[in-house]
């Protein structure tokens, strides 16, 4: 593949991550935004937090969120920047959205990018039992409360609007029933 450096270097998006093949093997490095735009596959991570009773925390995505805005998501997310690894993605997601430093999230799933995942190849880790507060990152995220699964099931089934497509892929295949 070849792409035009002076294109890439004047969009206004800062935050690069790196376009993957099938095998999520790198094959260049492109602004988010332009990723999105021309539907390429690249790296997503997820990270479902859950409290000591199971519950799950769901993060209200800000009204600024150029994707959902105002919806339900997961606990934290981001796009690992180029050369970042999940796992150091996952650890400053956490951070930079709720405010809580965690050690060790656990890789629990990965998804290999399709139409469904937005071609994306979804890693996701889990922080099970969290006792630290959560203060959510006012500019990425509006609120965030936990959740127990029947409060979940509820919402899924009566308020999908309310919700991210992700949200509902995960609950959907079961993920989020097994934490």
């Amino acid at each position: 593949m070849i792409f035009n450096k002076k294109a890439i270097e004047d969009t206004d998006d800062g935050h690069n991550v790196e376009v993957i093949d099938q095998q999520n093997r790198p094959l260049a490095v492109l602004p988010k935004r332009v990723v999105h735009r021309q539907l390429l596959m690249h790296r997503s991570v997820q990270v479902i937090v859950t409290s000591p009773d199971k519950k799950i925390y769901l993060q209200k995505r800000n009204s600024n969120k150029q994707f959902f805005p105002g919806r339900w998501d997961i606990s934290a997310r981001t796009h690992p920047i180029a050369g970042e690894a999940t796992f150091d993605a996952a650890i400053r997601a956490l951070k930079n959205e709720l405010d809580i430093t965690v050690e060790h999230p656990l890789l629990i799933k990965e998804f290999p990018p399709s139409p469904e995942t937005g071609f994306e190849h979804v890693s996701i880790y889990a922080v099970h039992k969290n006792t630290q507060p959560i203060i959510p990152n006012k500019d990425t995220v509006a609120e965030g409360y936990y959740y127990s699964q029947e409060e979940l099931t509820c919402l899924i089934k009566e308020f999908k609007e309310l919700l991210t497509p992700n949200l509902v892929i995960l609950w959907e295949s079961g993920l989020l029933s097994e934490i």
